[in-house]
This record gives structure tokens, C-alpha cells and sequence, in this order.
């Protein structure tokens, strides 16, 4: 015969109740309590019915969470950090990939984790009219991109302070002609561009340098698209001696685009990049350095603090991650020889 919650229960002589609050994390239960439990448990070779624990709390122990791009380093990074914390304590993800506009329109249009969810886990920025749809489900909403709104737990860093850092670092070793490969091409209502633009724009103007817009170029936030980003900026009148690339894996192909063009890093051009890539201590990459998985871990625990102890605390509207700026080997003071 199966092991019941009964059996456990009479055995660590605790009520059912008890039990059921122990092993699925709830509040109530104190750590000696829960650690006997689980012990008792694990001896009796209990598993909990995942189907009966639904029909007593209305859960569906689903967390729902959508996504542009997971293909992407970052957002990839993100989900498999919320993944581990939602796993461990219970819960499986029903993953939606919003790529594209037609398939964000036809998730917000027919909201498909209706009744399917417990929770939304954004990583995407949704306009006021995708916000709503979202609040509609009435139930807890976290994301990791973009600044506070209404209804929504958001985990996420300062990108404008993270951006002027890394440009002011390469003013500061007497650099005047820089360079700026930028996201403009993102995902949907992303403002993380735009923030690291402004911040570029900012200390420029802050060291008293004038904006060529012909150091600019979009690199779409891929490896590839940093190479041809690079690329561009080479082939302008007066090239740049710094660029900041707003995330490594554009950083990644400027490097590549300089190494095909005989430049030497930090020599010839120095390069800073964002997000301190797994890989960029690797090639040595200077860069403004974010807990990516961090950000991911936080916003999934706060989503299922909120399903555990409803009626505690108001969450908060925004969580603040540290940023640090890491100097490698990519950047160095301009060669007196070369442009200014």
C-alpha cells in the first residue's frame, strides 16, 4: 500500500494538516518541526499528490512566465536561475516565448495562463494595455527588466549609474573620440537601451565632448551584431580609440571585428562591454559587472513569498540589484599618436 500524509503524520506525531503545511513550505511550522517531518517522510518514501495538494489549496503549482528571445545569454540566464528557485520548491514553469509581435499580441489577446498559473514571471516590459491584461489574472507578477509599475514586483539594477561608469572610466584615461555599439533594435518596450544611450550621452556631454553621431551603430545585442557594429564605427572619418558596448556579447564581436582589422585591444582601441558575461573574465573583458542570475533567483523567491504569506506585507514595487564596474584588459589611456 501507498504511504499516506496520514502515515506520516501519525508516525511523526503531528496532525495531517501539519504535515501537509511542512512539506510545501508554508508558514506555521517551525524549522525543528519541518526538518522531523521531512525526515519521517524521506524514511516512509512519502511523495505528496501533486493533484491533491491542487484541489486542497486552488493551486495549480504552475508559475507562468514569458519571455522575449530565451535564446538570448541573458534572458536565458535569468529564466534558469527563477527555474532553480520555483523547482525547488514545487512549482513547474509553463514557458512563453514572445519573440515576435504577433506572437505577443496573440498571448496578450487570448491570455492563455489564465486559471493555468499561480504567478507571472515578466521578463519582458509590457505596455499599460499588456499590464492590465496581466493584472486581470489577479494573481502575483514579478519581472526583471524595466522600472516600477503598478501590480508588479520588479528585480532589476540602475542601468543608467552601471552605463556612466563604464563611459566615465574611459573619460578618465583621456579618451575624447568614443564610440557607443548600442541595442536600439531590442526587444519590445525595452528601455534598457534607451537608459544606457542617455547615460552615454550624459557623461559626454558632462566632459565636454561633442556627440558624433557617426560613432554610434547598432549592434541588436548579439556577438554577430557586435562585429558589425565595430565594423561600422572603423569605417567612419575619424574612428574611435574607447567604445562601450552596451552588453558583452556585443562587446564579444567588436573584439572580433578588431582583431580581423589588425587592431590591437588596448592598443589601438579600447573596449568596455555590460553584464560581465560568464565568458568575460575569460578573454579578459573590462565591464560593468550585474548579478544576472541574481536577478532572476530574487524575483522568483518574492513571487512565492507572496504565494506563501499573502496577507504579510504590501511587496515591493522595486528591488534594486548591486552593479560594480570590473577593470580587465580591454581598456587602457589612448595612445598619444593616435585620433583624439
Amino acid at each position: 500500500m501507498p504511504v499516506s500524509i496520514t502515515d506520516v503524520a501519525r508516525a511523526a506525531g503531528v496532525s495531517a494538516s501539519t504535515v501537509s503545511r511542512a512539506l510545501r513550505g508554508r508558514p506555521g511550522v517551525s524549522d525543528e518541526v519541518r526538518t522531523q517531518i521531512a525526515a519521517v517522510a524521506a524514511q516512509l518514501g512519502y511523495t505528496a499528490s501533486r493533484s491533491a495538494s491542487s484541489l486542497a489549496s486552488g493551486r495549480t503549482y504552475t508559475i507562468g512566465v514569458v519571455a522575449p528571445y530565451i535564446g538570448r545569454w541573458f534572458f536565458g540566464t535569468v529564466l534558469d536561475a527563477a527555474e532553480q528557485v520555483f523547482s525547488a520548491a514545487g512549482y513547474d514553469v509553463l514557458l512563453y516565448n514572445l519573440g515576435s509581435a504577433e506572437a505577443r499580441k496573440r498571448f496578450f489577446t487570448k491570455l492563455p495562463v489564465r486559471k493555468r498559473v499561480d504567478a507571472v514571471l515578466s521578463l519582458l516590459i509590457p505596455d499599460e494595455e499588456e499590464s492590465a491584461a496581466l493584472r486581470s489574472l489577479g494573481v502575483p507578477l514579478a519581472s526583471t527588466v524595466g522600472g516600477a509599475r503598478p501590480g508588479f514586483t520588479v528585480v532589476g539594477i540602475d542601468d543608467r549609474a552601471g552605463a556612466e561608469s563604464a563611459v566615465r572610466h574611459l573619460v578618465n584615461l583621456g579618451h575624447r573620440r568614443i564610440g557607443m555599439i548600442s541595442g536600439a533594435s531590442g526587444p519590445l518596450h525595452w528601455t534598457t537601451p534607451v537608459d544606457r544611450r542617455a547615460a552615454y550621452l550624459h557623461v559626454l556631454a558632462e566632459a565636454g565632448i561633442e556627440h558624433d553621431p557617426a560613432l554610434v551603430a547598432d549592434g541588436d545585442y548579439t556577438v554577430d551584431g557586435g562585429e558589425r557594429a565595430m565594423t561600422e564605427l572603423l569605417a567612419a572619418s575619424r574612428p574611435p580609440t574607447a567604445v562601450f558596448a552596451q552588453s558583452d556579447e556585443m562587446a564579444m564581436g567588436a573584439l572580433r571585428a578588431l582583431r580581423r582589422h589588425r587592431l590591437r585591444v588596448p592598443d589601438d582601441v579600447s573596449v568596455v562591454g555590460f553584464d560581465d558575461h560568464e565568458l568575460a573574465d575569460v578573454i579578459g573583458l573590462t565591464t560593468v559587472a550585474q548579478p544576472v542570475a541574481g536577478q532572476g533567483a530574487e524575483a522568483a523567491r518574492l513571487l512565492l513569498r507572496q504565494l506563501d504569506e499573502p496577507d504579510v506585507e504590501q511587496p515591493p514595487g522595486r528591488v534594486e540589484m548591486p552593479i560594480r564596474l570590473v577593470l580587465r584588459e580591454t581598456t587602457a589611456p589612448p595612445r598619444p599618436r593616435g585620433p583624439q
